[in-house]
């Protein structure tokens, strides 16, 4: 009887015992909330050593930049101190063509012929005005001579040296025409000669024989821009054109070495120099044009060629060309750029920055970093949105 008595008080607690460590279990795995959340301090976070969210962020440290510009687009084109664009001063139709494209010329250089009733009728008029003029001067001492021996009248005299006097007027004005046209009273026909103004080569042409001309002649398909006949210039000295950002407008000057690569040649490097910066931002690509000029004395480069520019900065101002970090490190907030730093292992800090234009993946910094400070090259838009979660 006392074993059947005593055994129902054991079943009891050993019951109880078990729903003890039950609850002791449960009360335990309520407790295990995980890895701790980042402490969030104004612009600053900080994670907890082994924080799974740390394997997200990557950090760099920036770098000085020792070349101001790179690997800007450039277009070529013709030098206007030593090119001209030659159009004809006359009307007619062309009887020669003397001249073609990659011909050499010299000043003065006769380029082609055209049959011009307008250069006919201005030689004709010169040559008229001169016979006036020598009948004129003839006139004007014949009475000068009579009036001396009293067989003329002052008036006469007065009247004779009037007529002189326009006869001269009207010879000087037809000799400026022709002149303009780039004749003589020598000429003995009305086939005017096209001629080169400048020594040079020929590097463009827009002309046929039988071709009718005229002073006013334009390209029928682009309003407002006259076709020139002849276009001579120096093809070893061409200019250069690049369009560049606000943002390297600072290391940027007259005088500055350029580096100019093309694609034809690609392990040639053709020196040139920057000359002029303009004063306008262009409206549409917020950009503004930069000139300078390419020494090509092979004449390898052509006009109208896209080339690679590097604008080298200065050695006396590398210091002020700032330093340079991977694009992924910068980010918008409010028309500013701002960045993560790393302060100490696990701990980063926002701050704004003057960043430039993205250029192969990295970004210029000229103000808010320093050279070899560590920044979040991958996570700054996690570390972003657990500074400011609304954004």
């Amino acid at each position: 009887m006392k074993i059947f008595q005593t055994f129902p008080s054991v079943l009891v607690a050993s019951l109880l015992a078990a729903l003890a460590v039950a609850g002791c279990k449960k009360q335990d795995i309520s407790q295990d909330t995980g890895p701790a959340a980042p402490k969030v301090t104004g612009d600053e976070v900080e994670f907890a050593a082994g924080s799974p969210q740390l394997d997200s962020i990557t950090v760099e440290a920036a770098q000085p930049r020792t070349v101001a510009i790179r690997h800007l687009t450039g277009r070529l084109y013709w030098n206007d101190d030593v090119t001209v664009r030659i159009f004809t001063p006359v009307a007619g139709r062309v009887s020669a063509v003397l001249a073609d494209i990659g011909q050499s010329v010299s000043n003065g250089a006769p380029l082609a012929e055209i049959d011009s009733p307008d250069f006919g009728q201005a030689l004709a008029a010169t040559r008229t005005a001169a016979a006036n003029l020598a009948a004129a001067d003839k006139a004007n001492a014949r009475t000068k001579d009579l009036f001396a021996h009293g067989a003329a009248a002052q008036k006469d005299v007065e009247a004779a040296e009037a007529a002189y006097v326009a006869a001269l007027a009207e010879h000087d004005r037809a000799e400026s025409v022709l002149a303009n046209y780039g004749g003589s009273d020598t000429s003995t026909n009305e086939l005017y000669r096209l001629r080169s103004p400048m020594a040079g080569t020929v590097v463009d042409k827009n002309i046929n024989p039988g071709q009718e001309l005229r002073p006013d002649m334009m390209l029928g398909n682009v309003a407002q821009i006259f076709n020139p006949l002849f276009t001579v210039s120096d093809p070893t000295k061409l200019w250069l054109q690049v369009d560049v950002t606000e943002g390297d407008l600072p290391s940027l000057e007259p005088g500055q070495s350029l580096s100019v690569r093309c694609n034809a040649f690609p392990d040639k490097i053709f020196p040139g120099t920057v000359e002029k910066i303009g004063d306008t931002f262009d409206p549409a690509t917020r950009t503004i044009k930069v000139r300078g000029s390419v020494a090509n004395p092979d004449k390898l480069l052509k006009a109208e060629m896209y080339v690679t520019v590097d604008v080298a900065q200065a050695a006396d101002k590398t210091a002020d060309a700032g330093v340079e970090i991977p694009a992924s490190s910068v980010f918008m907030l409010d028309n500013q750029h701002y960045l993560f730093v790393e302060t100490a292992p696990g701990h980063f800090k926002r701050q704004p920055v003057k960043a430039g234009t993205e250029t192969d993946g990295k970004i210029p910094v000229f103000d808010g970093l320093a050279a070899g400070q560590k920044v979040v090259a991958e996570g700054a838009l996690l570390l972003q949105s657990i500074v400011n979660p609304a954004d």
